[in-house]
């Protein structure tokens, strides 16, 4: 039912109610049947009294009478009689002889009664099967009820001469009257027990749920990051005590489970923090070891372009040692990043000396325009394209394909600068396309899933944007996207 689903105080309110209606229609049905009994006992009793005072009234006809007392003298014996009779006591007097024909009647001669000319051949069968030879037949004519009453008239010597019916109405309207003011005065009375039912059960359920209300409110309030206080009630019941010290003994392993869990936080935190700047450190690491092997496998000294070369892998190694540097300062001032240092740059020509640390000859890289020029850090710059190329390269060497490619494409797009790199590696499923920026997530046996989250943590700074679109089995492309300040 919709109100079991209710607030406990309205469950409460109408449970009252409900109580109250439901008694008052209880004892009104039961009001009603104990009138109905006591009527029908009523009439019985009745019916057995006029019965009595009759038949003592035959009996004293029968003795003074002058005529033989036998069947066939019955209709004389009564000939006046039986009106004299039915005066005094007010009711009908049927006489049948032993089979069942009519004798003598009360009613008055000219009217024809055929209907009683002949006593039922039912009732004639009850009487005769009867152990104390005596039945009374209920039926109702014209919408009236009607009780017939059939016994034996005796002589002196208990022999049966004939056959007394009388039929009695039972009249109940001074039963239903008094009924129908009884049940008015009940009416009355519980319309009174309602009202102040009504205002008893408001009042009652406002008070067991008073205190409800005030744990339901505190626990709503209870925080984990926060001192949350203790309930205290005065003067309640056992059971709302009993919750109420379940809650503050809630609310002290609580606090004391915020306490250790905000250790266990601090503790992950630094422990992420050494994993992330280890990933840092590694990453610049990388670059300076391909740089040094690029420089032992290409130097020769009688290059006429020897001091551009080792001028530019210095300038390369010197920034990767840079950006350790920063990356060991900022640990030390609690595992800060490098901060950015925006200056304006040559997108196309960064991307282009970042791509240089990489040996592969399957790296292209491609720019319709020499010079994009944006307001970005130099190092964050370098650090986006060696992560996303490296990754690139790892998902290749992981797949081998039979003409492994990676395409870097640097383009304008409006006030936008657009860097895509595009390889032909095995692609990332559908699955896990919404968790490859997800610190820890990799898909490779090596390596702890940092590089792209933070690849995406540097480009979100800037304000700009990193798309994946990429087909198991068929490669990935990642675009960078970012706002151009020229």
């Amino acid at each position: 039912m919709k109100i079991f689903r209710h607030s406990l105080r309205n469950r409460i309110f109408f449970s009252m109610l409900l109580l109250v209606i439901g008694a008052s229609i209880l004892i009104a049905l039961v009001t009603v049947y104990q009138y109905r009994e006591e009527a029908a006992d009523y009439h019985r009793d009745r019916l057995e009294r006029k019965e009595t005072a009759i038949r003592e009234n035959i009996n004293y006809v029968l003795r003074e009478t002058t005529y033989p007392v036998e069947t066939d003298k019955i209709p004389l014996i009564f000939k006046d009689k039986i009106y004299e009779i039915k005066e005094i006591h007010n009711l009908q007097i049927y006489l049948y002889d032993l089979d069942g024909n009519l004798l003598k009647s009360s009613k008055a001669s000219f009217l024809k009664d055929t209907a009683n000319q002949k006593m039922p051949d039912s009732a004639l069968r009850a009487l005769r099967n009867s152990p104390d030879k005596h039945f009374v037949k209920n039926f109702t004519e014209d919408g009236q009820e009607f009780q017939s009453s059939y016994s034996y008239i005796t002589d002196k010597y208990f022999k049966p001469l004939a056959i007394l019916n009388l039929p009695y109405i039972e009249d109940d309207g001074f039963i239903k009257k008094e009924l129908k003011q009884n049940l008015t005065r009940l009416g009355m009375a519980y319309f009174l027990m309602l009202l102040i039912a009504i205002a008893l059960a408001y009042f009652l359920s406002k008070y067991i749920t008073r205190s409800l209300n005030t744990i339901s409110e505190k626990i709503t309030d209870t925080r984990l990051n926060k001192r949350n206080q203790k309930i205290v009630i005065d003067s309640t019941t056992e059971e709302i005590s009993t919750l109420v010290n379940a809650y503050n003994g809630m609310i002290e392993e609580l606090e004391n489970s915020a306490a250790q869990l905000a250790t266990s936080e601090r503790e992950a935190a630094w422990r992420e923090m050494a994993k992330q700047v280890a990933h840092e450190i590694k990453n610049p690491l990388t670059p300076m070891r391909l740089t040094v092997q690029s420089f032992q496998r290409k130097f020769n000294q009688d290059d006429p372009d020897i001091e551009a070369r080792l001028d530019e892998y210095s300038k390369t190694l010197i920034q990767q040692i840079d950006t350790m540097s920063s990356i060991a300062e900022a640990f030390s001032n609690y595992a800060k990043m490098p901060a950015q240092q925006d200056e304006t740059l040559n997108v196309v020509k960064i991307t282009k000396l970042a791509l240089d640390i990489f040996n592969e000859d399957y790296i292209e890289f491609h720019s319709e325009e020499e010079e994009i020029i944006a307001k970005w850090d130099r190092t964050q710059l370098i650090r986006i394209v060696t992560n996303l190329v490296k990754n690139s390269i790892q998902a290749i060497e992981q797949h081998k394909p039979e003409s492994p490619h990676v395409k870097v494409v640097v383009a304008s797009e409006g006030q936008k600068v657009c860097i895509r790199i595009c390889d032909n590696g095995p692609g990332i499923s559908e699955k896990n396309k919404e968790k490859v920026f997800e610190p820890k997530f990799t898909t490779k046996n090596s390596g702890m899933g940092l590089g792209l989250a933070m690849v995406k943590n540097i480009v979100e700074t800037y304000g700009g944007t990193i798309t994946l679109n990429s087909e198991e089995g068929e490669g990935a492309t990642f675009t960078v996207r970012f706002r151009r300040h020229s």
